[in-house]
């Protein structure tokens, strides 16, 4: 079954002009990161939090700082650290193939927070993060709006009990609170200003293409943000998720399989037609 929508798929992208690539915390399960489907996948990352009950949503909120900084950073420090170690799977190299391949080339918008893309030598300009960046920070209070990287930021974890043992990070104007300058749930303080500009520039790509194929991986329906965009454009699209492939209509293609999998048998397709033309 899956080989014909491999086929399908490689044709789609290969009768395209542009590449739209939507992901979600899906994208980098190939390469070891957890993605926090529910607070089962949560707890067993932290088994600290879930012995104490703390959801997930709980944790990736603005009230983590203000309640109890220290374990918020532990949590928030532990996956900079992470994302600071992880190598992207070869499935990224296979995107990144693809995008180039098309003579609009292709744009990405990710809900993932891991700057995974980034690391795997995609251009950023051509990235639209529309959950934020854990390599960012911002004011915990957004005395300026400021965004800045955090590169020079280097945390220490006590990862059993997920605490920041290390300073806490601040605010380099008034010396309150930094917290990632991530959209956590109910985010009262988020400043989107770099998101914004991102989008921005993906609308100033979209508008230039004519037949553009998409393609989403690991987006998932509990936050839906990335289907729903991935969705709104309403043309057939590829979408590759193994627990939940539901597509719209039969134009759609359904993978149920891991990112990594998927592109790699797409893209032997794919070089099949290449060498046909």
């Amino acid at each position: 079954m899956n080989s014909e929508a491999i086929k399908k798929a490689a044709q789609l992208i290969h009768e395209a002009d542009s590449l739209f690539i939507g992901t979600g915390a899906g994208m980098g399960v190939d390469s070891g990161l957890a993605d926090f489907r529910g607070n089962h996948g949560f707890w067993k990352a932290y088994p600290k939090l879930g012995n104490a009950g703390i959801e997930f949503t709980e944790m990736a909120n603005p009230m983590a700082f203000v309640k109890n900084p220290r374990q918020a950073w532990g949590f928030y420090g532990h996956r900079l650290n992470q994302y600071r170690q992880t190598k992207p799977h070869a499935g990224f190299d296979i995107l990144k193939k693809l995008g180039e391949s098309r003579p609009l080339g292709y744009f990405v918008f990710t809900s993932n927070v891991d700057g995974q893309f980034q690391k795997a030598g995609f251009d950023p300009a051509i990235i639209a993060e529309c959950h934020g960046s854990i390599h960012h920070l911002q004011c915990q209070d957004s005395c300026t709006g400021a965004i800045w990287e955090a590169d020079d930021l280097q945390v220490e974890v006590d990862t059993e009990n997920c605490l920041l043992t290390s300073e806490l990070p601040v605010c380099p104007e008034c010396r309150s609170l930094a917290r990632p300058n991530i959209l956590m749930f109910n985010d009262w303080g988020w400043i989107g200003e770099r998101t914004e500009w991102q989008i921005a520039k993906l609308n100033q790509w979209y508008h230039r293409t004519k037949k553009m194929a998409v393609i989403e991986l690991g987006a998932g329906i509990h936050v839906p943000t990335v289907r729903r965009v991935c969705e709104s454009f309403n043309v057939p699209m590829i979408r590759i998720n193994p627990g939940e492939p539901q597509v719209r209509s039969k134009n759609d293609v359904s993978l149920p399989m891991g990112a990594h999998e998927a592109l790699e048998q797409i893209y032997s397709e794919f070089q099949k037609l290449n060498n046909r033309s």
